[in-house]
């Protein structure tokens, strides 16, 4: 009999602490729905003017080192080693650093892919500088598909207002 007594008492506690426990849990959750509402006042990240100035400049020569593509394709596809390296470390050579200028003025929330794609596309051009070098004509042209696919990548970071 005393044993049916403390596990009938034994289970009113423990149905009142888990109902303790929910109670807890909803007023947590409810203070903090209340406290992450944002009121309505938050804004919308945006770049400010002065940045889209910036990026529009540095988007300028990196759209320049893209708009040579064609002539690149035909020194590749000519296999005219001499002549598709110097396109990389002449016109092409500043694009390494216009996407890191560009990068740094993005959005907080864009860095990371854009420092992504930059990446990839610097490699590649590595990729086409190192078969131009070995004369590599297979490499040259599987390093070329790279460099065009990650300057189209890269452009799409760049905000359309930038893009003049």
């Amino acid at each position: 009999m005393v044993a049916q007594t403390l596990s009938a008492l034994f289970s009113r506690v423990t149905a009142g602490l888990k109902q303790l426990a929910l109670l807890a849990l909803v007023a947590v959750l409810s203070i903090g729905l209340v406290a992450c509402d944002g009121g309505g006042s938050a804004k919308a990240a945006v770049l400010s003017p002065e940045a889209l100035a910036a990026i529009e400049r540095q988007a300028d020569g990196f759209f320049l080192a893209k708009d040579r593509l064609p002539e690149l394709a035909t020194l590749v596809n000519a296999r005219n080693w001499v002549f598709t390296r110097n396109l990389i470390h002449g016109p092409m050579q500043e694009v390494g650093r216009e996407m890191l200028y560009i990068n740094k003025l993005l959005l907080p929330a864009d860095q990371a892919q854009a420092n992504q794609r930059a990446t990839q596309l610097k490699t590649a051009l590595a990729d086409l500088d190192e078969a131009a070098r070995l004369q590599d004509g297979d490499g040259l042209r599987k390093a070329y598909i790279k460099v065009a696919s990650g300057f189209g990548s890269y452009a799409e970071v760049i905000p359309a207002a930038a893009k003049g």
